[in-house]
């Protein structure tokens, strides 16, 4: 079959497009990764090397999904003859990425450039928020009077929009916060700086800044990329697209494909100008509309059509599919959050015995605090279910065995230190640390001095090792040599249980090394080191387990399940209501993301009264429920009232 003949007309149109700059609008559902795959086929097929195509996009499993479709369609593809790469005896690839690893890349083979080594570490949330305390507590900022994440957020909005240090301290004026938040960013860059580390908003800041300032860098990836591909660049804040910008070059082949009906990360500096300006920024653009849905049934279209319609700030489109109309959307309420909660797992239940399988079905929620009440439920019902979030890399364990390397490989990490200097324990204190970390070891005892010494060493080893071997023969080389292997055997009775589970997350770190073996030993500890570090929440799914996925709307983004429950659909909850219109919209659009969600059918609950910082209240049904037209739901009416303390199912 012709790689063309599975693709509608407006998808074609998209796919043959070679040169100058193409924006595709591309509904949900309406086929997006088979379109940039099979445009990256025909830009082979039209005698475009592979190294000259990059692909980028905003999460680990959008990535590795593109990466495996284009793979596919390489391999299946009779006609298409790659050359063969004489260094690895292969057919090269193109460069399919997330804009942050892709600035790991950059950086990388430019830190001399920006005074970095190429083995800097990368700050996840957590130890930005331990640097950003550490910050307040030498400028003498009260931690209960400026909350450490909110200062950590305008730093990070800052960096996304592209302002520097010095720029923002020199706009700062008056305003108290400002001057506050220039305070602490600058300590926090001193940390950053010593610990020989960026954060996740420097490595985008970092990338433009090389690409903006030095022609040389600029030229050379222009040369190299010579096709651009971006996905959901309605996401793209002000950095981002600037990125975009200087990779396109002169020659601005570029192709974004967007949505502003699923722009909903305003808050973290996605700026919706980006796709709207698009024919702006680059005159000429061909623009193709996707609106043929392959995910969902008419019904769900209809009223999501019917949601977001209301919203001004779009491009026009309306979803259609050529399925049938299926089931209507259901809507329930109940009396509080538990009956809400119980009546969720009663219709699980019922899914699962007419053949569903857990894991094709999601229940989503505005705020996290909401999971509480419907986890306690899923667990009193005993119905296998996994909350989003819960990242493999977060657990203690692996983080131990993580800092192990990042610190063999960057002694200046005094994070990594800390946080291994004692595990197993040492008998090293934190006055001994001091000491260590300000290279005053000529001051300890000369048994304290024997045990910082014998810690140093391991690492001296472990980045020996780590050079000649294997990244997942190294994890078993730290897990062994550490001692932590012993600490988690011997583990106290009351513990063993717990230790053997922690014992056997390292063995599963271990056979996730093994997908980095095939690089050089260096490389594939590297690889394995930035992939933990940009780690998503979404990653969290990467190992398939049935069981009912519990998480929030934006969480959700990018996901697709048979059945979709939205639970808390009420006033001032979903939506979240404000005076700015531009969050009224964005709240619109989050609700049009739950829906289009589903590929079978959605459920909209919602309660009467609702628990909220410890007082109840009497709630209001959301308005989105009442914008949905009659003709695409049916309503449980009060599918549940309490009763004393007995929950009558009518």
């Amino acid at each position: 079959m012709n790689y063309l003949d599975d693709l509608n007309e407006n998808q074609r149109t998209a796919v043959l497009h070679k040169d100058g700059p193409l924006l595709i609008i591309a509904g949900a559902g309406a086929g997006k990764t088979r379109v940039l795959a099979h445009r990256v086929l025909h830009l082979l097929k039209d005698g475009v090397l592979p190294e000259e195509i990059l692909a980028v996009t905003f999460t680990n499993k959008s990535a590795k999904e593109m990466r495996e479709r284009i793979l596919e369609l390489i391999r299946s593809d009779r006609d298409l003859n790659l050359p063969i790469s004489q260094s690895s005896l292969r057919a090269p690839t193109p460069f399919v990425s997330t804009f942050h690893a892709l600035g790991v890349h950059i950086i990388k083979e430019n830190a001399t450039l920006l005074g970095l080594k190429r083995h800097f570490s990368i700050f996840d949330r957590s130890d930005s928020i331990r640097a950003i305390k550490e910050a307040m507590k030498k400028s003498d900022v009260d931690q209960k009077q400026f909350e450490p994440r909110k200062v950590l957020g305008l730093i990070s909005r800052a960096k996304g929009d592209g302002i520097s240090l010095p720029s923002y301290q020199e706009n700062a004026g008056n305003d108290f916060m400002k001057r506050v938040v220039s305070q602490v960013w600058e300590r926090y860059e001193d940390i950053l700086k010593k610990e020989c580390s960026l954060d996740f908003d420097d490595l985008l800041l970092k990338m433009m800044v090389l690409l903006e300032h030095n022609d040389d860098v600029r030229n050379k990836y222009n040369n190299t990329w010579k096709y651009i591909l971006i996905d959901e660049y309605q996401d793209t804040n002000k950095v981002q697209y600037r990125i975009s910008e200087l990779l396109a070059g002169t020659s601005k082949n570029i192709c974004v494909v967007g949505d502003i009906d699923q722009n909903i990360y305003s808050w973290r500096g996605a700026d919706i100008q980006n796709l709207l300006d698009f024919e702006t920024t680059y005159p000429n653009t061909t623009t193709v509309l996707l609106e043929e849905n392959y995910r969902s049934t008419q019904n769900i279209l209809g009223a999501s059509n019917a949601i977001i319609e209301k919203n001004k700030n779009r491009v026009e489109k309306k979803l259609f599919t050529k399925q049938s109309s299926g089931e209507k959307i259901v809507v329930s309420s109940g009396y509080d959050e538990e009956a809400e909660a119980h009546y969720i797992t009663q219709e699980v239940e019922r899914l699962v015995k007419n053949g569903v399988a857990h894991k094709e079905i999601a229940v989503l929620y505005r705020t996290n605090f909401q999971s509480r009440i419907l986890e306690e439920v899923f667990l009193y019902e005993d119905i296998p279910y996994q909350v989003l979030g819960t990242r493999f890399f977060e657990r203690k364990e692996v983080k131990d065995i993580l800092s192990f390397m990042r610190a063999a490989y960057n002694p200046e990490n005094t994070a990594d230190i800390k946080r291994i200097i004692d595990v197993p324990p040492r008998g090293i204190g934190k006055v001994t640390l001091l000491r260590m970390i300000e290279k005053r070891d000529h001051e300890l005892s000369p048994v304290m001095k024997k045990r910082v010494d014998d810690f140093k060493t391991l690492l001296v080893h472990i980045r020996e090792y780590g050079v000649a071997h294997k990244p997942s023969e190294t994890v078993k080389y730290i897990l062994k040599e550490s001692g932590l292997e012993t600490l988690l055997k011997s583990g106290k009775d009351s513990h063993k249980e717990e230790n053997l589970e922690r014992l056997q997350n390292v063995y599963e770190l271990v056979t996730l090394a093994t997908k980095y073996d095939n690089f050089s030993p260096q490389e594939g500890m590297e690889k394995l080191l930035e992939d933990a570090a940009l780690a998503t929440d979404q990653d969290s799914l990467e190992k398939e387990t049935d069981a009912v996925k519990l998480m929030t709307v934006h969480a959700s983004k990018g996901l697709e399940f048979d059945y979709v429950f939205v639970s808390g659909l009420e006033e001032d909850l979903f939506p979240q209501h404000s005076n700015d219109d531009r969050d009224s919209e964005e709240e619109r659009r989050l609700f049009y993301v739950a829906l289009t969600r589903a590929r079978k059918k959605v459920f909209l609950t919602f309660a009467s009264t609702r628990m909220i910082f410890g007082s109840r209240e009497v709630r209001l049904p959301s308005d989105f429920i009442s914008d949905i037209p009659d003709e695409y739901i049916e309503t449980e009416g009060e599918a549940f009232q309490k009763r004393g303390d007995l929950l009558i199912i009518e």
